[in-house]
């Protein structure tokens, strides 16, 4: 008897999930000990929110009713794992002067899947008496990432006026972090565009390389959110 393709493609990508969140896990539980003994606070307080989104499949399936797929878990962490340890505990957005504006565009990029989902949920559940057309779906999808890149923004700012951080890094010779701000949006924008056209192209029926399966995948593990 043949395999499923699709069954066995799912069974690779879940046996990747456990094992990789099982080595960040081991990883960071080894850190926060590390990082109690160097009294370092706030590193410590980013490691454990790594660890908190090691555990969100369970909050999201038991408070929520929502099953995330392993391929939305695994990128959400991964993201998390770059921009608060190796960005701020490891001083990568240092080190790296491009590190800062990638991990910014992948933001934008993974809230504008977040908000297409979640318009998307709205426009096809039979609970919501609600019809959009695709391209306000899209431009919903565009405006939602940007939204919270922007609120990230804010964040960084009372951080760094409340908490003496240094979130907002001296750009080009500019130790006032404007234009560290203003690129992380630009960039956090052409993630957002991006995936939003992406998304655009799904709607359409035309090529929309990987969020077909990832939008299929979401739907077959929640059906309830969808019409039957």
């Amino acid at each position: 008897m043949p395999l499923d393709p699709s069954h066995t493609d799912e069974s690779v990508v879940n046996r990747w999930h456990t094992i990789l969140t099982r080595i960040l896990f081991v990883v960071m539980a080894i850190e926060w000990g590390i990082l109690v003994y160097q009294q370092r606070w706030l590193s410590l307080f980013l490691v454990s929110l790594i660890i908190l989104a090691l555990f969100a499949p369970v909050v999201f399936k038991n408070r929520l009713r929502i099953d995330l797929p392993a391929e939305f878990h695994l990128t959400a962490v991964l993201f998390i794992f770059a921009s608060f340890y190796l960005g701020e505990v490891q001083d990568f957005y240092q080190r790296i002067w491009w590190w800062d504006m990638a991990l910014h565009a992948s933001a934008g990029f993974l809230m504008g899947i977040v908000g297409f989902l979640l318009v998307y949920i709205l426009n096809e559940s039979e609970r919501v008496e609600l019809q959009m057309s695709t391209g306000f779906i899209a431009l919903f999808a565009c405006t939602f990432a940007i939204s919270i890149g922007s609120v990230w923004e804010i964040f960084e700012f009372m951080m760094d006026l409340l908490a003496g951080t240094n979130m907002q890094k001296e750009m080009f010779n500019d130790p006032s972090g404007l234009t560290d701000t203003m690129w992380d949006i630009i960039v956090n924008s052409f993630g957002a565009f991006f995936i939003s056209l992406i998304g655009y192209l799904y709607l359409r029926g035309e090529k929309s390389f990987f969020l077909r399966r990832w939008i299929r995948k979401f739907i077959e593990k929640n059906p309830r959110l969808f019409k039957k």
